[in-house]
């Protein structure tokens, strides 16, 4: 072999990982991306999702919308049906995981169908009550709970819902289940809840805040391991001595399976670009919705973290007793 030939094999070598690369990649993004948003238009999903994609478009060399579609099932099923190209990625909160459990029958492989390219938010949920509940605090309101268990009703946005799991925990810490209300996002329960139709909600805190500031309704803790600074006086739960109603309203964002590893490597950076955004940090900071640690971005902490909040809703649900289909 030549010397010329050698070094031809050589640089052909090197740039053999190169080439995988761009053949995975292309001139990936060259047109618009789509985010849907894993949960009612305007709800706290729809929310997150508009802030986010908001900052992703200063990101990406593309525009970034958002397509808002409800109903548990019917946003994950779009995107593992979608085409893994990385032009249609979900942002969906901690109910993907809690599906896994609550839909014995699913119509997509769970964890399978879906590639985790980070966590974009951690949001405390409130635990509150109608403005005429008689509790004082959270010790209170969780006798109330344990004495009179049925009789009292709790407002959710579906079995799938933040307000859901949260409520869950509540109940199975003051050993008694309430009666479960179900409506169509969360926004149309705290309305009956503001109207002392309905006892209680636990809801997250970028819903329930604007309320609390103007005492319409009654605020007993929220389940972040330290209090909120938008909420100073409010106790977490494992200070008012419920340590096992711990839960963040977490939102991640996923693309199809099977879409390219570099796709994935891309939108995963931009993302984590995105979260050091100044109008995205203040958004969430009017919002009191956290932007995740460093340790808890990324595409390996979000491929780690995803199975095992399926596998930490499990018992909790199973213990419920209450599915979905």
């Amino acid at each position: 072999m030549t010397t010329t030939s050698r070094r031809a094999l050589l640089a052909a070598t090197l740039l053999a990982p190169a080439v995988a690369r761009a053949q995975g990649s292309g001139d990936y993004p060259n047109r618009p991306v789509t985010i849907i948003a894993a949960g009612a238009a305007g709800g706290p999903t729809d929310t997150i999702t508009r802030i986010v994609a908001d900052a992703l478009g200063r990101v990406l060399p593309v525009p970034v919308v958002v397509e808002a579609i409800g109903g548990s099932l019917v946003a994950p099923q779009k995107l593992v049906n979608s085409r893994p190209d990385g032009y249609t990625i979900m942002n969906q909160n901690v109910g993907l995981c809690a599906a896994a459990t609550l839909y014995r029958r699913l119509p997509f492989p769970m964890p399978g169908g879906f590639a985790p390219l980070g966590v974009v938010s951690d949001a405390a949920m409130t635990v509150v009550a109608r403005p005429g509940f008689a509790a004082t605090d959270m010790q209170q309101l969780m006798a109330t709970l344990k004495r009179e268990g049925d009789k009292l009703n709790l407002a959710t946005a579906g079995l799938s819902s933040s307000a859901n799991l949260c409520g869950l925990l509540v109940q199975q810490a003051a050993g008694a289940g309430a009666t479960t209300v179900v409506f169509r996002g969360t926004g149309p329960a705290i309305g009956e809840v503001m109207a002392d139709r309905i006892d209680l909600i636990c809801d997250q805190a970028t819903n329930t805040i604007p309320y609390i500031r103007e005492n319409r309704i009654k605020v007993y803790a929220v389940t972040s391991p330290q209090r909120l600074p938008g909420l100073p006086n409010v106790p977490t739960t494992a200070e008012a001595g419920f340590p096992s109603i711990d839960m963040s309203a977490w939102h991640g964002i996923y693309a199809p399976a099977g879409t390219p590893e570099p796709i994935q490597q891309r939108l995963s950076d931009a993302i984590i670009q995105a979260l050091k955004d100044e109008k995205l940090r203040a958004r969430f900071a009017e919002l009191l919705t956290n932007i995740p640690a460093p340790e808890r971005q990324g595409l390996a902490f979000h491929r780690r973290f995803f199975p095992e909040e399926i596998a930490r809703w499990r018992p909790v649900i199973q213990a419920a007793g209450a599915y979905a289909d």
